[in-house]
C-alpha cells in the first residue's frame, strides 16, 4: 500500500518516496517482497501516483523475473479499499501478503514465518505488544494464546479494549480467494467513514476461518514513518543496528553513532572505520583497511591494507573504483567511476582520478587531474598536472608508461603516449608522443629583464 498522502511529512514528496538509508522507503519494502520468491508485487498508489509509479519502473529492472504493476487508489478512501482496487490482479490460488510501503524494515524471516501461519488457508497478522499502544487496532483474543477474534482500531475501541497491548502492525498474510470474498462486503460503518481491512477479521471469524497472529517483539520491523522526526529516529535505529552487526563480525568503529551504511558494506578481518564515514551502494573493505574520518565510499572494492586518509570522496557509480593492496588514497582526494588502482598507488590531496588505470607503485601525490589514462608501473605524476582528455566533443585517451616521471605544473593533452622510462620537464605541455627514456620539454624560454621596474601608481592632484 503505497497511496497515502503523508500530510506530518509536509514535503512535495510522496511519502513513500522519502528515503532511508539512501533508498526509497517503497524501495526497501519491495526489496524484501522480492526476497521472498513471490510471483509478483503489486503497488497501490494515489497520492503522487505519478511519482511513485515511475520510481516502481526504475526499480523493475533490478528485480528480473519479479512482476510489478501498479493499481491506483483514487479516491483514498481507507486501507480496505485500497486493497479491493488491487483485487483483480491477485491470482486466486496465491497467499496475498499486504504490506505498507512506509514500513521500510519488516524482515524477510519475518514475513516468511507469517506465511508460515497463514499455511494457504488461514488468516495471519503480524502483532506486537506496545508499552503505550495508542492510535493502533487492538487484537481482541478470548484467551493470551487463543485465536484472533477481532481487531479494534483506536478510534472505535471501548476503555477496556484500550487497555489491550498486543498491536496489529498493518501487515498480513492471507489466501487471495478468501480475501477477495471479504473484501467485497466491506463497509464504512465507522467513526471514520472509510472501509478498513481489519474488517476482514470479522468476517473470517463468520466464516470460521481460523485468525492467527504471529508476535514478534521487535519494534524496528514494524515501525511506519509518519513525520520528518519519525523518518530521522528510524534512520539512527537502523544505522545502529547495522553498526552493532559490523562491530559483532570485527569490525572496530571509532563510535558506532558516527556511521552511516545506505546500502551493502561487507569487510574482512581487523578494519577500522573512522567517524563520521558515509558508505553507499555495494562497499567491499578487504583485511586490515583502515578509513579515516569523514569519508563518503560508494560501489567501491577495497583491497587487503589500503589506506583511506580522512575526507576522501569515492564513487565508482555504475563502473565501480578499485583501490589495490597496499594503497595510500588522500586526504582529500577523489576517485570517480573506473578509477582502477594497483597495489601500493598513492593518490594524495587534492587529486582526482576517472576513468584512469595506474599500475603498481604509481604516485600522484598532489593537486592533479588524471582522466581517461593508463599509467604504468612506479610512474610519478607531478602537482598540478593534468591529463586533457576532452577536445569539446570526444573524450581520448592518455598513456603513460612505466618509470616515467611527470614534472610539476604539466598539461597531457590527448591523445599523446609519454615513453617509458621518460621525463616531462615542470611547465611543460605536451602535444605530441615521446620516445621511451627522453626528456621532453615544451614551454617558453624563460627571460629575464635586468633592473626591471615595476609599474606605479600615479599620485592624484
Amino acid at each position: 500500500m503505497a497511496a497515502g498522502k503523508g500530510t506530518r511529512m509536509k514535503s512535495r514528496l510522496p511519502k513513500v518516496l522519502h528515503r532511508l538509508a539512501g533508498r526509497a522507503l517503497l524501495h526497501h519494502v519491495i526489496d524484501t517482497a522480492a526476497g521472498l520468491n513471490a510471483r509478483s508485487c503489486v503497488v497501490i498508489t494515489g497520492h503522487g501516483a505519478a511519482e511513485v509509479e515511475s520510481k516502481i519502473g526504475q526499480l523493475a529492472g533490478d528485480y528480473p523475473g519479479f512482476a510489478m504493476q501498479c493499481v491506483r487508489q483514487e479516491p483514498q478512501l481507507g486501507t480496505g479499499h485500497a486493497v479491493q482496487q488491487a483485487a483483480p490482479a491477485l491470482a486466486d490460488d496465491g497467499v496475498v501478503v499486504v504490506l505498507s510501503g512506509d514500513v521500510p524494515l519488516i524482515g524477510a524471516d519475518t514475513l516468511r514465518a507469517l506465511i508460515a501461519a497463514c499455511d494457504g488457508q488461514h488468516l495471519a497478522l503480524l502483532t506486537i505488544d506496545f508499552a503505550d499502544p495508542t492510535g493502533y487496532g487492538r487484537i481482541v483474543r478470548a484467551g493470551d494464546n487463543a485465536p484472533v477474534l477481532a481487531i479494534v482500531e483506536h478510534k472505535d475501541a471501548t476503555d477496556a479494549q484500550r487497555q489491550i497491548r498486543e498491536v496489529y502492525s498493518g501487515i498480513m498474510a492471507v489466501p487471495a480467494r478468501r480475501l477477495k470474498a471479504w473484501l467485497a462486503r466491506l463497509d464504512n460503518r465507522n467513526a471514520q467513514g472509510e472501509y478498513y481491512l481489519t474488517d476482514v477479521v470479522k468476517f473470517a471469524v463468520a466464516d470460521g476461518v481460523t485468525v492467527a497472529a504471529h508476535r514478534i517483539d521487535d519494534a524496528l520491523q514494524v515501525a511506519g514513518i509518519n513525520s520528518p522526526a519519525q523518518l530521522a529516529e528510524l534512520e539512527r535505529a537502523h544505522q545502529l543496528r547495522q553498526a552493532n552487526t559490523l562491530m559483532a563480525q570485527g569490525v572496530r568503529l571509532a563510535d558506532p553513532a558516527r556511521l552511516d551504511v545506505r546500502g551493502e558494506l561487507r569487510c574482512g578481518q581487523d578494519v577500522d572505520i573512522d567517524v563520521n564515514c558515509i558508505f553507499e551502494g555495494r562497499v567491499q573493505l578487504g583485511d586490515d583497511v583502515r578509513v579515516g574520518a569523514n569519508c563518503v565510499i560508494a560501489n567501491a572494492t577495497i583491497a587487503d591494507g589500503a589506506v583511506i586518509h580522512p575526507f576522501t570522496h569515492i564513487d565508482g557509480e555504475k563502473l565501480g573504483v578499485a583501490v589495490g593492496e597496499g594503497a595510500l588514497i588522500g586526504p582529500f582526494a577523489r576517485l570517480r567511476p573506473g578509477a582502477q588502482l594497483g597495489a601500493g598507488v598513492h593518490i594524495g590531496n587534492f587529486v582526482e582520478v576517472k576513468n584512469s588505470t595506474l599500475a603498481a607503485g604509481a604516485k600522484a601525490n598532489h593537486l592533479a587531474y588524471l582522466g581517461d589514462a593508463t599509467v604504468g608501473e612506479r610512474v610519478n605524476y607531478g602537482a598540478g598536472s593534468i591529463t586533457a582528455n576532452y577536445d569539446g566533443a570526444n573524450k581520448h585517451r592518455t598513456v603513460i608508461e612505466a618509470d616515467v616521471h611527470i614534472g610539476s605544473n604539466c598539461v597531457l593533452i590527448a591523445p599523446v603516449t609519454i615513453g617509458a622510462g621518460g621525463t616531462v620537464g615542470g611547465g611543460s605541455t605536451i602535444t605530441k608522443s615521446t620516445p621511451p627514456g627522453a626528456l621532453s620539454v615544451a614551454r617558453g624560454k624563460q627571460v629575464s629583464i635586468a633592473n626591471w621596474s615595476r609599474p606605479a601608481k600615479k599620485e592624484r592632484a
